[in-house]
């Protein structure tokens, strides 16, 4: 939801929705640098979240400028700072999860790159420190469609991280159904949807998926292309959502939607409209 106005009118937003998870960023997702946040915005922020029973299912999504794996010293550096900074807004508006793209390693390799993703979340998160920070909040990767160098496309890649981090403890996975799809892992029929999630388990750890971001994929399984659609108008369709909505696993995990947004908020309530339906079909 759309923090304009002031962070806490994105509750307003998505009560009228009636949400019952919500995301947003916590400061400018295109710009290095976002205004602080007073403490009366942050106060009004936490008691709407409060009364309106979201904030056990409220997530904040990083800066697009954001690359932790970044080859470049100077961007690397920039990064952590930026991320550092996130983090602590998030344990100020007492927001539990923090979304992350593992980066991307721009050429320097793969395995260039995992080491500097881990070793940003670590820097980030004070691990090694007597004290980790922001012990309130817990980062979630997300996983990538896999565009260009990005890392995350594969579910080895967060593994890895996972491996490699001291601060392991401290993270958690997005599961984006567009990003898996166009990563190459199908999950629309009986049998793929077990195949993967058996996958997922066994790389990762079904109880490390701690959110989900719900939507349809314009491009098909494996293309590698980012780009969400409408629920149930792409590529996933509505039998891919209907496994997930069906899989008592993951009943009590934050789901919000990154669909295409319009002027007004019909869009987001036809979406949400197709997932309920799901939901009670499911149910």
């Amino acid at each position: 939801m759309s923090i304009e106005g002031g962070i806490d009118r994105a509750i307003e937003r998505a009560l009228a929705l009636e949400a019952t998870a919500l995301q947003v960023f916590v400061g400018s997702n295109r710009a290095w640098r976002s205004r602080e946040l007073s403490d009366a915005e942050v106060a009004r922020f936490r008691t709407a979240c409060a009364r309106g029973g979201l904030a056990p299912a409220t997530m904040a999504h990083s800066s697009y400028l954001i690359n932790l794996a970044a080859p470049d010293p100077v961007l690397w550096r920039r990064s952590i700072a930026a991320f550092t900074e996130e983090l602590r807004r998030c344990e100020r508006l007492e927001i539990p999860y923090l979304v992350v793209h593992p980066g991307a390693h721009c050429g320097a390799g793969l395995e260039a790159g995992l080491d500097r993703a881990a070793r940003a979340l670590d820097a980030s998160l004070g691990a090694g420190r007597r004290a980790s920070r922001f012990p309130g909040v817990r980062v979630l990767l997300e996983i990538t469609a896999g565009q260009g160098t990005s890392l995350g496309h594969r579910f080895e890649h967060v593994a890895a991280l996972f491996e490699r981090a001291r601060s392991f403890e401290r993270l958690g996975v997005c599961f984006d159904t567009c990003h898996v799809l166009a990563a190459g892992y199908d999950f629309r029929d009986g049998d793929s949807y077990r195949a993967t999630i058996a996958e997922l388990d066994r790389h990762i750890g079904l109880d490390r998926v701690l959110g989900f971001h719900l939507n349809d994929s314009v491009h098909p399984l494996g293309s590698r292309r980012d780009r969400h659609a409408h629920i149930g108008r792409g590529e996933v369709g509505l039998e891919g959502f209907r496994r997930i909505l069906g899989d008592r696993r993951f009943r009590s995990i934050p789901m919000v939607l990154e669909t295409p947004k319009g002027r007004d908020s019909r869009l987001d309530r036809r979406n949400l409209s197709v997932l309920r339906g799901l939901v009670r079909a499911a149910r």
